[in-house]
């Protein structure tokens, strides 16, 4: 057959059309990121014939460029070891209300009653976590401790109703190198257990026999192959980062940022292969965002203004809620104002990139300086002088360790989008699944034999502003391995 028929992932073609299988497995992984190793170590573990491929030469994806943090909670050992009784409850509370009304509860629910198997597990694979907390404010740890605050579960307003417990979880090793280790030690797993792995493999469309999937087309060595599968094809390449025209028709909003955070094939491939096969999209509008302002931490003291001149976060909550909330304010610049006394190493050791917008040995001279309603400034910073003095702020309800007035001399970075600041960004949408990683349809049907996992799945991460680092490797890894389980759960069919 001409190459044409089967290069466009956007439909599946008939079993029928298939003039000759070239390869059989019981399980076919497109992807090998956190999601897709996982996936093969349960489906094989499970008993079950393994095919994993990648477009890349390597395994990896998107996982192996992160720091690997894992958000997961409920009472592990390392949490446990550290002096905290976390539980299902309050992490289960806490994801489900920073998820918002996007939040998927019965997801939500199992992956939190799952997270200490799924920490154990984890070990049990060889991946090292220290026994130890990480306390300072940063956004991944610089040392090798095994525990640290990812998310705002201290911050306003979650700290009011539900208990705060850390749950980001950091690899054994020193620096943002968490995620090379992690896939070293998840494709060491696979490879032990005989998964066949095909690098430089591109997944194309899958194959489909009167509504079930029974095969992907795949082309290697600049040939398209027919590869058929007795349980199911899993999908787990990733999200569409990379895909300037799926962003614009989905989630358009990202665009105003300018740091896509992923691989070259986060194309939106797996997510476009399934709908081929009429797979249901779910949460496409939205996006993990960040505004890095720390470390250094001291920055937190300062205030993030609008073009109002008014405030309108608790400037202690995680960066990504920040970065969500800039994306929200009204036309105009945006500000951090700080004093001089807090600015401290941001030179040396700020992610965020943001110039200076003004300086002032008074507030006068700060305020000439910056596009600013007349006296609006001043008044925001009298008001919140006027509470941090008393260690409260009744508008945003900081805590009151990030309290303090603000003093001259000053200086306002700009946090303006578009204006050079670093705003990092990733997708959170992806094809409708339930927690098994069965595939539906738009009417909440399953797809008989497809699953998929990690970010080409809409999975427990759910908005920008409820974000907490290590939820996405977290719930790639988990929802791989749900995937991979039952995929290898299905009765064979062998197919000839």
């Amino acid at each position: 057959m001409k190459t044409e028929l089967h290069s466009h992932p956007q439909s599946s073609i008939t079993a029928a059309a298939v003039e000759q299988w070239h390869e059989q497995y019981d399980v076919i992984i497109a992807g090998f990121g956190g999601a897709g190793a996982c996936a093969a170590i349960a489906a094989a573990d499970a008993g079950s014939s393994v095919l994993i491929c990648d477009v890349a030469s390597g395994s990896g994806g998107s996982t192996a460029l992160s720091s690997a943090e894992l958000y997961l909670g409920a009472g592990t050992r390392v949490q446990k070891a550290c002096g905290y009784n976390d539980s299902i409850e309050a992490m289960y509370d806490y994801l489900m209300v920073s998820n918002g009304p996007e939040a998927d509860s019965a997801k939500t629910r199992a992956y939190c009653e799952g997270s200490v198997e799924h920490f154990n597990w984890l070990v049990d694979l060889g991946v090292p976590f220290n026994d130890s907390e990480f306390k300072a404010r940063a956004i991944v740890a610089t040392t090798d401790d095994g525990l640290l605050y990812t998310g705002s579960e201290k911050a306003w307003p979650y700290v009011t109703t539900i208990r705060p417990a850390p749950r980001g979880h950091n690899l054994a090793i020193k620096g943002d190198h968490g995620g090379p280790l992690f896939m070293q030690i998840l494709t060491a797993a696979a490879i032990q257990r005989g998964v066949e792995i095909s690098f430089e493999t591109r997944a194309l469309r899958l194959i489909e026999d009167r509504g079930e999937v029974v095969g992907l087309v795949v082309r290697r060595d600049m040939q398209e192959r027919f590869v058929g599968c007795n349980q199911g094809v899993i999908l787990s390449a990733g999200g569409f980062v990379m895909n300037p025209e799926m962003l614009a028709q989905y989630a358009p909003d990202l665009l105003r940022c300018n740091l896509p955070i992923g691989n070259a094939g986060d194309t939106g491939s797996g997510i476009l292969i399934g709908q081929g096969m009429g797979a249901a999209v779910n949460n496409m509008h939205q996006g993990f965002v960040s505004l890095p302002f720390y470390p250094p931490s001291s920055l937190t003291f300062g205030i993030f203004i609008n073009a109002h001149g008014k405030r309108f976060i608790n400037e202690d909550c995680y960066h990504g809620r920040v970065g969500a909330h800039v994306l929200q304010q009204p036309p105009g610049p945006v500000y951090l104002v700080l004093s001089v006394e807090d600015y401290g190493k941001y030179e040396t050791h700020s992610y965020l990139g943001a110039e200076i917008a003004a300086t002032g040995e008074t507030l006068a001279e700060l305020v000439a300086e910056l596009d600013l309603p007349e006296g609006q400034l001043g008044q925001t910073i009298e008001l919140y002088n006027r509470h941090a003095k008393q260690l409260a702020d009744p508008e945003f309800h900081k805590a009151g360790e990030w309290l303090k007035p603000l003093t001259a001399p000053y200086v306002a970075l700009d946090c303006t989008p578009g204006r050079g600041v670093n705003m990092p960004y990733f997708t959170l949408g992806g094809l409708d699944t339930r927690v098994s990683g069965e595939v539906l349809t738009e009417s909440g049907a399953v797809i008989p034999g497809l699953y998929a996992a990690g970010r080409t799945a809409c999975g427990v991460p759910r908005r920008a502003d409820g974000y907490a680092s290590g939820i996405s490797v977290g719930d790639a890894s988990f929802s791989g391995r749900m995937a991979g389980a039952a995929a290898a759960a299905r009765e064979k069919q062998q197919r000839k």
